[in-house]
């Protein structure tokens, strides 16, 4: 039973038969300071009717409870019509809510969605950056998925180029052969520390330049390891068979790190694509836009596009020497996607600092007149802050992922410790193991996801993981909570499935059940605003009125048997609506804590 729009119609009907007029109902939730759930604005109805706003509402809400089965009653102020639900109604949308297992999961839609996230470079491990980026886009493929679409999650790798020539050329200066195994790290790792060692070695050279008199940026060009970069780069497009396997043999060591990350934080792509194979795809777009004259050529050879009439600028896409740019590279990739999956829609998860990129990639491809370019999104995110201050991979001052996973699974060990005063006992360590990676994760998950994702924000690993605060430990602990009162309940022969019959409410049992019914509405507002927030907040004042609930009521020493059963199945479906909803923030919730 959907209350709100038995309640529109119901206000609709009381219209028509007290004033002979059909209009449009909407209604709001009642300010908490009011009696009542919902609420009917009769301002806007006194031009109309020509009657104060107060009259109107007056005789709307006798109609409603004479005539509506739902309205128990209301009341006036000013002109908001505040009404009040019946228990009866409550109990149907309870039952309607407990007997539906695909309740929160919207109709299938018939179109396809493309998330491509994560975008990792092989000169360096995933770091807290790489976090937020790969839960969002993991979180927005899932709440897409739950509002009906068909879901395509990608990733495409940045293995080629001058930075990853950087890694390779430290490796081979300074690697001495040593491996993952026998330095005892895993590859990305391993890969990422030479990234580092060629930044100290490029800098140790131009300050020794700058020193003897060339000027910095001079020397930052000149200085010959960078000329030895550049060389391997040029070694490796040619094809050359020893920079080659090099690169081969880094690369693998990357990705089976990459692996490793990824599956301890639950993600997972249905395709990869690399930069080594789509680096040369935009050329051939290139030539088609020349022939179209979508882009131009200058006397140096270079070709450019205008983008000024879309308040943009003129960008290059073409070089002189005829390599590509990170444009072309792009251009020649989303057309590959598209002729790949044929997605409705195309959404990138990057940050905020390609804002610009993007509006030149969509702009063009539009001009282009690609037929999928008026469904392309760029959902752009903050960077993401440690309160030491910001993160640089060069300089070795980023947050690695696996540090920090590692880093919050203990604290939030710590903290379930102290907050159990000892009935941690009763876990296996294999058991305490798995609940406190659970809630590591769930504490760094939730961190980062709620916050509105184009907002920069500040991570602090310890107050993730408060069990008292709004944070992934908090609510996995009401989930925790509610199987520990359902375990009870099997024991004490009271069933937890089936439906109730009608009785008297509370008014926060009231409440539980209206926020429960929300939650559809919540996952469609998530869809359509890629927000994995809105959940986060959703899925914490859920937890939140549980703990009201469960703090002012006895559930399992209730005597009434008719109350007794409503509360244990209450409590039941908000169990299943939390595992649900942190289920779309791809966050796990234990049975016991």
């Amino acid at each position: 039973m959907d209350i709100q729009s038995a309640l529109m119609s119901a206000v609709q009907r009381a219209i028509a038969e007290l004033y002979q007029q059909e209009i449009d109902v909407t209604l709001q939730p009642t300010k908490k300071e009011f009696e009542g759930l919902y609420t009917f604005v009769t301002f806007p109805l006194t031009k109309s009717l020509r009657q104060p706003p107060v009259q109107i509402g007056q005789a709307i809400g006798t109609w409603l409870t004479q005539n509506s089965p739902i309205v128990s009653g209301f009341n006036v102020v000013q002109g908001f019509l505040n009404l009040s639900i019946t228990d009866t109604a409550w109990v149907d949308v309870l039952n309607d809510i407990a007997a539906n297992p695909d309740f929160g999961t919207l109709p299938t839609k018939g179109e396809s969605v493309m998330v491509e996230f994560s975008s990792p470079n092989t000169n360096k491990p995933l770091h807290l950056g790489h976090l937020r980026n790969n839960f969002l886009g993991d979180s927005v493929s899932r709440i897409l998925k739950a509002n009906g679409y068909d879901v395509v999650k990608t990733c495409i790798v940045n293995d080629r180029g001058v930075h990853i020539c950087k890694s390779m050329l430290a490796y081979q200066r300074f690697g001495n052969g040593e491996t993952p195994e026998s330095a005892g790290m895993k590859g990305d790792h391993l890969i990422g520390k030479y990234y580092v060692l060629f930044d100290k070695a490029y800098k140790a050279q131009i300050e020794e330049m700058v020193s003897q008199g060339t000027p910095k940026e001079e020397a930052e060009k000149q200085a010959p390891l960078m000329k030895e970069v550049q060389q391997m780069l040029r070694l490796w497009e040619q094809g050359d068979p020893e920079t080659v396997a090099l690169w081969r043999k880094l690369n693998d060591w990357v990705y089976a790190g990459f692996d490793a990350t990824y599956r301890s934080i639950g993600v997972s792509f249905d395709k990869t694509y690399y930069e080594s194979n789509t680096y040369l795809l935009g050329k051939e777009i290139v030539e088609e836009g020349l022939e179209k004259g979508v882009f131009y050529r200058k006397a140096d050879g270079s070709v450019w596009i205008n983008l000024t009439e879309e308040g943009l600028d003129q960008k290059l896409v073409l070089r002189s020497d005829g390599t590509s740019v990170y444009m072309t590279q792009d251009l020649g990739t989303t057309d590959l996607k598209f002729q790949d999956f044929h997605n409705d829609r195309s959404i990138w998860v990057v940050g905020n600092e390609q804002d610009y990129h993007f509006n030149v990639l969509f702009a063009i491809l539009r001009q282009l007149g690609r037929p999928y370019a008026n469904e392309l999104y760029h959902l752009s995110y903050g960077m993401v802050d440690l309160p030491t201050g910001k993160m640089k991979s060069r300089e070795g001052t980023v947050v690695d992922a696996d540090d920090l996973i590692q880093e919050t699974t203990e604290a939030a060990s710590t903290a379930a410790d102290e907050a159990a005063k000892g009935k941690m006992d009763e876990f296996s360590e294999s058991e305490k193991t798995a609940l406190f990676q659970m809630l590591g994760l769930g504490a760094l998950k939730y961190y980062l996801l709620k916050v509105d994702p184009q907002k920069r924000m500040q991570f602090n690993p310890a107050e993730s993981v408060d069990l008292h605060g709004n944070t992934g430990p908090y609510i996995q602990y009401v989930h925790a909570r509610i199987r520990s009162i359902l375990r009870k309940a099997v024991d004490m022969g009271v069933s937890i499935e089936g439906s109730v019959s009608a009785t008297q409410l509370g008014e926060i049992e009231q409440q539980l059940i209206f926020l429960l019914s929300q939650y559809p509405s919540r996952v469609m507002e998530a869809g359509k605003d890629l927000a994995p927030s809105y959940i986060a907040q959703y899925v914490y004042e859920l937890a939140k009125a549980f703990n009201q609930f469960y703090d002012k009521l006895s559930i399992l020493k209730e005597t009434d048997s008719v109350k007794l059963q409503t509360r244990v199945v209450l409590s039941r479906t908000v169990g299943e609506t939390i595992k649900q909803a942190m289920g779309l923030l791809g966050i796990d919730v234990p049975e016991k804590m």
